[in-house]
This record gives C-alpha cells, sequence and structure tokens, in this order.
C-alpha cells in the first residue's frame, strides 16, 4: 500500500487485524480500495511506457534478418515488433500505441484480413509495394503514408519487379484489447479482386483519402510551416476516429520549447539528424530512427541540419474521450 499523510489520501496503518482481514478479503474475490486507491488515482499520469529510441542501425539487421528466415506466407505478417519494457503486456510501444517495422521481398503478398485495430503505415524504402484496401489498389513509394482503418479488407505486397521494401505498421491494438473490443476476420479470398472504392455520399467516421503521397505532404508541410497535419478532407479532422499523424518541420540549428500533453507519440525521423529530450534522456536520432514520447512526459525537439520528423498518436482518441490536456509553459 501506498501511504499519503495528506488530508483525501489513503493513509492507513496496517495491524495484525487488518491484515488477516485483508486476507479474507482476498479469499473472496475482494479488496480493500484504500490499499490501493493512491496509485490508481495518481496526483497526475504515471505511465507505466518509458522513453524509447530505436536506433535504425541496431534494428535494420533483425529486419533484414526476418525477411530471410520467415516466409511473409507463413508469418502471415512478417513484422519486427518494437516494444516498449513497461507495455510488454500489450505488446505496446508507447502507450496503447503498437507500431513494428514490415518487410516484403519482390513478389511477396500478404493474405486480405481486416480487424477492429485502425492501422497506418509510413514507408520507409523500396520501389514496387502496394496495398488494396476495400478493393482500391494503391501504388507507395519511400516516405508515403496509407490508411488501413479499421474495418476494411485490406493486402499488401511488393510487385515482382520491385525491390525489398519496408515499412513502419501503426494500430491501436493494445487499445482494443484493453476496451475487450477487437476483432479478426480472413477474406473468403485469399487477395482481394482490384474493384475500385465509390466515396459518393461518405459517411464513415474516417478518412475518405487512403493514400497521402509524400511530395504533396512535404509541399504542404513547407507552406504549413512547422506542422502539417494529415487530414480528413471532409471534416478537416484527423484521419482516424482513434489514431492522428503528422509532419514537422525542424530548421537547422534550432530547438524547440519542452511541452508535455496527455497520450502517446510515436516519432520516425523522415529525413534529417538532430536530438530529443524525453524526460530525462536525450535521443541523438538519423533518418529512420524511431522513437517514442509516453503521455505526460516533457520532451523537446532540435535538428543539425533539416529535418522531417513523421508521427503518429492517440490524440483523437483522448479528445473524444474528453481526456486530452497539454502544457506548453513548463520550467526548463
Amino acid at each position: 500500500m501506498k501511504r499519503e499523510n495528506v488530508i483525501g489520501r489513503a493513509n492507513v496503518e496496517d495491524t495484525p487485524e487488518l491484515e488477516a482481514y485483508y486476507r479474507e478479503l482476498e479469499g473472496r474475490n475482494l479488496g480493500a480500495l484504500w490499499n490501493v486507491a493512491n496509485e490508481i488515482e495518481p496526483w497526475y499520469p504515471q505511465p507505466k511506457s518509458v522513453p524509447m529510441h530505436w536506433k535504425w542501425r541496431a534494428v535494420e539487421p533483425a529486419v533484414r534478418q526476418a525477411a530471410a528466415l520467415v516466409s511473409a506466407e507463413k508469418a502471415a505478417r512478417r513484422v519486427v515488433m518494437l516494444v516498449n519494457p513497461g507495455r510488454r503486456e500489450w505488446s505496446a510501444a508507447a502507450g496503447l500505441l503498437y507500431t513494428g517495422v514490415q518487410v516484403m521481398n519482390p513478389g511477396e503478398f500478404t493474405s486480405a484480413h481486416r480487424h477492429q485495430a485502425s492501422a497506418l503505415r509510413f514507408v520507409m524504402e523500396g520501389r514496387g509495394a502496394y496495398t488494396v484496401v476495400d478493393g482500391e489498389r494503391l501504388a507507395l513509394g519511400a516516405r508515403d503514408f496509407v490508411l488501413t482503418p479499421n474495418g476494411t479488407w485490406h493486402d499488401h505486397g511488393v510487385e515482382a519487379g520491385g525491390t525489398q521494401c519496408i515499412w513502419q505498421d501503426g494500430l491501436d491494438i493494445p487499445l482494443m484489447n484493453s476496451l475487450d473490443a477487437n476483432f479478426y476476420q480472413v477474406h473468403p479470398d485469399t487477395v482481394q479482386a482490384p474493384t475500385g472504392l465509390s466515396r459518393e455520399g461518405w459517411s464513415k467516421p474516417y478518412s475518405p483519402v487512403f493514400l497521402y503521397k509524400w511530395d504533396q505532404s512535404y509541399a504542404a508541410l513547407k507552406q504549413d510551416g512547422a506542422v502539417h497535419e494529415y487530414r480528413n478532407p471532409l471534416t478537416n479532422g484527423p484521419v482516424m476516429p482513434t489514431m492522428g499523424a503528422r509532419l514537422q518541420l525542424l530548421t537547422k540549428g534550432t530547438a524547440g520549447e519542452p511541452v508535455r500533453h496527455t497520450g502517446s507519440v510515436i516519432y520516425q525521423v523522415a529525413s534529417g539528424s538532430g536530438w530529443s529530450e524525453v524526460g530525462d534522456q536525450r535521443f541523438e536520432w538519423q533518418e529512420k530512427d524511431i522513437f517514442c514520447v509516453p503521455s505526460w512526459s516533457t520532451y523537446r525537439h532540435g535538428a543539425r541540419e533539416e529535418s522531417v520528423l513523421f508521427s503518429f498518436n492517440d490524440f483523437p482518441a483522448m479528445r473524444a474521450l474528453g481526456l486530452y490536456r497539454e502544457d506548453w509553459e513548463i520550467k526548463a
């Protein structure tokens, strides 16, 4: 029990009689709130996730090795997960966000499936990759951003004439599992036959745009300035109900102000090099590195050269639940 000598907080001293009482409660699948209240109702968020930096030079060999050891068919999705030591029970990278790096060789493809979890991908390298989302076939290039919203049928692969392709997957699988709301279904056919998808009268809760090409997104970032949000063009809101994504431009030699907020963020370095201070850690990053910012962690970024950070977050879910909060005025 975590005791606090503060009015309104649990501060019960143990006695032999109470210890016997607690054992009786446990035997009846009961418990005393005052023994856990100060832990389950903290003064401010106490994330189990810790700041993590996955350097590409360490991740890349494992990803390449996976392509040689396991077939895409047997693995269903050949992915090297990025797991936070504090969230191993959820296979999460930070908070209730999952991420991993998927690799596919020329001529390989995945079987079509769908799930309750929302998914997104940011292409890291390669030529000839494609995805099919609810019958719409999309060609993918480096740094393209693509959605496979919850409930959509999707499969993907690499053309026989392409190169080995690698992308980062981001999903809210841990959130769906924590809510006991996850589903998974395999398509009756191995892969979808591309048919196209009508946007007429679109009323679905996610963006009708599934593919955001890098050239257009980068041009919009340069025009917008520091941050470009990927948005649903019909609502100007986030691309999906539970996850958002953005690009952030960092100019050479500049450092941002410290910030913190509820909600977790997973970053990938789209280009450039620089550093980020997250909590009490400092990450020196390069292109393709991935790092995370757990909820309510103080952080800031700086660039050694002009750099672009791609990131995805759970802010839409936080806002929908009325839980989003930020603090931009933190003493360093």
